[in-house]
């Protein structure tokens, strides 16, 4: 009890400050959503990320020295998945870690019997109740060409949000019973047409990484929600509608009203 309080109050001694001009260049260059957004959302956008960062510890690894451009970056996107959710809901991200480029991690892996020990090149991973691991020239490169469908601090936060119930599943705490049926029905028929389509080798819009298993399913479909969500609202109504109704927002609406 103590403690919310004092987070509260923390929180708000943070959100009365200033927002540093640099960072307002941050989020119109780095932001596609920020310019697009009502004044009162862009209020709580520039509050949240001010929250963020303060919050977080940031940890250059690779030799990689943390700017406030990358911090801004970073939880300025984050935040944008919580503009229609509670605010706190990345509470238990206690730690972003950011890479120069992509990063390698060792993978064991049992051949014929025995285990090996191989690599693995990562643009980014999120942990559960841990940190949330970033190639910084993966989430510049999605800055500079947004509208390909790909995001990686969105793919990984998403990660976070579906953990939020303690299993990575594909599907985050919803607000009922009818919205669980819902969401069962319309991402496993979604799914499994990604599937079908990727066995065809058909193209889609949809990341065929997305195949891999629920999880990735939900991380890459928030992606395309939010980085082409107009074509995912003519090609896929239903799930766009289903992320719509999760996110609270309407992302298709906000990009088609500045084409």
């Amino acid at each position: 009890m103590v403690f919310s309080w004092i987070r509260r109050w923390r929180r708000g001694r943070i959100a009365e400050s200033s927002f540093p001009a640099a960072w307002l260049e941050y989020l119109d260059r780095n932001v596609a959503h920020y310019p697009l957004l009502p004044p009162a959302e862009q209020a709580k956008l520039r509050r949240d990320t001010q929250i963020f960062v303060a919050e977080k510890n940031w940890e250059g690894c690779g030799g990689l020295t943390v700017t406030d451009e990358m911090r801004v970056t970073i939880a300025a996107q984050a935040c944008l998945l919580l503009l229609g959710l509670n605010t706190g809901v990345f509470d238990r991200v206690l730690s972003i870690l950011i890479y120069p480029r992509e990063y390698v991690v060792p993978a064991a892996r049992r051949l014929g019997g025995g285990e090996t020990v191989s690599s693995d090149v990562r643009l980014g991973e999120a942990w559960y109740r841990g940190p949330v691991v970033l190639s910084w020239a993966e989430v510049s490169d999605d800055c500079r060409h947004f509208g390909d469908g790909r995001n990686v601090v969105w793919h990984e936060f998403a990660h976070q949000l579906d953990m939020l119930d303690g299993a990575s599943d594909g599907t985050p705490p919803l607000a009922s019973r009818e919205q669980y049926r819902r969401w069962t029905e319309v991402m496993t028929a979604e799914l499994e047409n990604l599937r079908a389509a990727r066995r065809r080798w058909e193209p889609t819009l949809i990341d065929p990484y997305g195949t891999t298993n629920e999880a990735e399913f939900f991380a890459v479909v928030t992606e395309c929600f939010f980085n082409q969500p107009v074509e995912m609202r003519l090609q896929h109504r239903q799930l766009y509608d289903l992320l719509a109704e999760f996110y609270r927002q309407d992302t298709a609406a906000r990009l088609s009203a500045s084409r």
